[in-house]
């Protein structure tokens, strides 16, 4: 969900409920590296940190980031070095801390049960992540954007206190990857048997599920079916690309899926995009599927990290019948549509988008690269032009394209601070049907995970027809 939206509290407060509270595990480094530059206000961090199995680590990251009582408002965030296929030990340390402290803090007052979800697409940045949240406990792993062949051997190799393998694309490189093996035992000092989490793999074909459920190295144990409606990142349309008027994708017959194909492959599955009313969970049970997952009715929830001024607007706009969510073809440096929801003053708005100085200074979408003399580079087409076409990239690429990196953080208040005064402008996302709103605002301005979970298992009767997403 986006960076950092779906945070422990809301993944606390989900599972809390019965249900499975998932974290978004993109970026979780910076995260808690701004957080506790701003003095970690409520002791969490550090509360978690104090349970960290290796306490040298935690000291170290505590000693580099920790700033008692916070930055100044107008003082830029300390940056962290952008992610490589050869991270230092510190930057390693980090990561591996950031993601067991976010399942930690989710994990805590409750039985229920936790997940984290991460992008095929940052694979650089990924062994790191994942090791901290199986070492935090995590249940369950999710992964979309991409087809996650390696993830349940990653896991397994985790699991059994082993290194593990990833194969990293590289663009330009006569075999187009590069093997990335991760040794958790030579970062931190030892290494540990851990409890292995269940995988889910997001894909929005039956066929795509199938390819992965055939063979055991690449089987998940189930998959999240997600349809074109979802926020954040969706996969093209099949067949050759239309758009409409306004340029935007059009799906079509060819991008619904086959749940009977689905119910065939006897791996439990949960549908996702557009499904947040009872009559579509009683859909979806009816057809075979083991429950729906939610993004956006939690993500306008009060334990969301949104912005708390971006989410009034964005429910207020989406009430009045006002907020454009469209599917963006070239928004994202990934290449995958992107949903960008038309709130004032975000990247949504050209003339924002326009008016930013292009700066690449996270850098989790970079791309990896080959270089003509054989060593390897980065690049994102949403970096500064001159930048990518010196690095070989191709300029017409670039254009349209955000800083998602800097963008997202922004839309959880965590945006950069710039020279100029200036905070780095949010890209707000979300999914495009938001008629749960209605509902779930009826009697109060705003409203609880737990009530979005009482809403969905209300029993309420609805026909088929009124499950618009499905």
């Amino acid at each position: 969900m986006g960076v950092g939206v779906s945070g422990w509290r809301l993944a606390r407060a989900v599972a809390s409920t019965g249900q499975l509270g998932v974290i978004s595990g993109v970026a979780l480094d910076t995260l808690m590296a701004r957080r506790l530059q701003l003095g970690d206000p409520g002791g969490h961090i550090r509360q978690a940190l104090g349970h960290f199995p290796f306490p040298r680590v935690a000291e170290r990251v505590l000693d580099r980031y920790y700033v008692e009582g916070g930055i100044g408002a107008r003082t830029a965030f300390r940056l962290l070095p952008k992610v490589t296929l050869d991270p230092r030990r510190t930057e390693a340390e980090l990561a591996i801390a950031a993601n067991f402290v976010e399942v930690f803090l989710a994990k805590q007052g409750h039985d229920g049960l936790v997940g984290v979800n991460y992008m095929e697409k940052l694979q650089a940045a990924t062994p790191a992540g994942l090791y901290g949240a199986v070492l935090g406990g995590v249940d369950y792993v999710m992964m979309g954007a991409g087809i996650p062949t390696e993830i349940p051997a990653l896991l397994d190799a985790f699991a059994a206190g082993a290194p593990g393998e990833l194969t990293i694309e590289v663009q330009g490189a006569s075999d187009a990857s590069q093997r990335l093996v991760f040794d958790a035992g030579a970062v931190l000092g030892a290494s540990l048997e851990l409890a292995r989490p269940r995988f889910l793999a997001i894909v929005s074909s039956n066929m795509l599920a199938a390819y992965l459920a055939r063979d055991p190295r690449t089987r998940p144990d189930g998959f999240v079916v997600e349809g074109h409606v979802a926020g954040g990142h969706s996969a093209r349309p099949r067949g050759a690309l239309v758009v409409d008027g306004d340029g935007r994708p059009v799906y079509g017959p060819r991008d619904v899926v086959d749940l009977a194909k689905m119910c065939a492959l006897d791996l439990p599955f949960w549908l996702a995009g557009g499904q947040a009313n009872p009559g579509c969970l009683a859909v979806a049970l009816g057809t075979g599927a083991a429950g729906i997952q939610i993004g956006s009715a939690f993500a306008l929830c009060e334990e969301s990290n949104l912005d708390p001024q971006l989410r009034r607007e964005l429910v207020e706009q989406a009430l009045a019948g006002t907020l454009d969510v469209r599917s963006d073809l070239r928004a994202s440096p990934t290449g995958f549509p992107f949903k960008l929801a038309a709130a004032p003053g975000t990247l949504a708005d050209s003339d924002v988008a326009a008016g930013r100085r292009r700066v690449c200074d996270l850098g989790y979408l970079r791309t990896p690269y080959r270089t003509p003399d054989g060593r390897i580079g980065y690049r994102c087409p949403a970096e500064p032009v001159r930048d990518y076409v010196r690095k070989g990239g191709q300029s017409e690429d670039t254009v349209g394209r955000l800083c998602l990196c800097n963008g997202l953080l922004a839309t959880i208040g965590l945006g950069q601070r710039r020279r100029d005064s200036a905070t780095e402008p949010a890209v707000a996302t979300i999914g495009q049907d938001l008629s749960f709103l209605p509902v779930l605002t009826k009697s109060k301005s705003s409203y609880t995970a737990a009530d979005v979970v009482d809403y969905l298992l209300s029993g309420a009767q609805v026909a088929e027809s009124a499950c618009e997403g499905s």
